[in-house]
């Protein structure tokens, strides 16, 4: 019997053509949103913010610098993955204040570990640190996709789109923050085909390799 995990993972993949009559309800779409919460990042940190793009014209103007894929206005829902541009000491601690409320602990216990993320974090040259932080959104990407999967809900990841013209049309500098990712959930189509194509990857042993 095959691991629900690994059936999940081979029913998904990126949706081409949405049922654009069938919504994603609330309740499953907080859902998605405590999966992206709960993933992993490095520290801890989540250098990113997750904008939900429900206003239509929003969609409508991101679809056209997005190659006009037509998941961008027919999906439930579309996600923009934005990382934060210039993490500092600022962010780091915040981190550290959570991190001191959520363990009922104080703050000092922990200036070790405030201490050595200020020390990686501060001497990164800004390309470093925006490479850093937006290779962070595709880790909460990976989180979603499979959550997504689990519930039976599709998701299409999508790089295809001028990044720019994303960030002015949301305003994202105003907010130190640049799109990585777009991604629609929803539901397929029944006419799209791409759902019946078998899934191509690498066999285990082009794939792994064990020392």
């Amino acid at each position: 019997m095959e691991h629900t995990i690994i059936e999940s993972l081979n029913w998904r993949y990126s949706t081409k053509k949405f049922d654009t009559t069938k919504k994603i309800a609330k309740t499953d779409l907080e859902i998605l949103k405590e999966a992206i919460r709960l993933s992993a990042s490095s520290y801890g940190l989540q250098p990113y913010q997750v904008i939900i793009v429900e206003n239509e014209d929003l969609r409508q103007q991101i679809k056209t610098v997005a190659w006009n894929q037509s998941q961008v206005t027919d999906a439930s829902d579309v996600l923009i993955f934005a990382n934060m541009t210039d993490v500092g000491t600022k962010e780091v601690q915040s981190y550290i204040e959570n991190m001191a409320t959520t363990r009922a602990i104080p703050s000092t216990s922990l200036k070790g570990f405030e201490d050595m993320m200020n020390n990686v974090v501060t001497t990164l040259t800004p390309e470093a640190k925006e490479v850093w932080t937006a290779k962070q959104t595709y880790i909460a990407l990976g989180t979603l996709l499979s959550a997504a999967a689990d519930l039976k809900i599709d998701a299409t990841p999508m790089e295809g789109f001028d990044m720019n013209a994303v960030n002015k049309i949301l305003q994202l500098p105003e907010k130190g923050l640049s799109a990585t990712l777009i991604v629609t959930l929803g539901y397929r189509h029944e006419n799209d085909t791409t759902q019946f194509l078998k899934k191509v990857r690498k066999p285990n042993e082009e794939l792994f390799i064990t020392l």
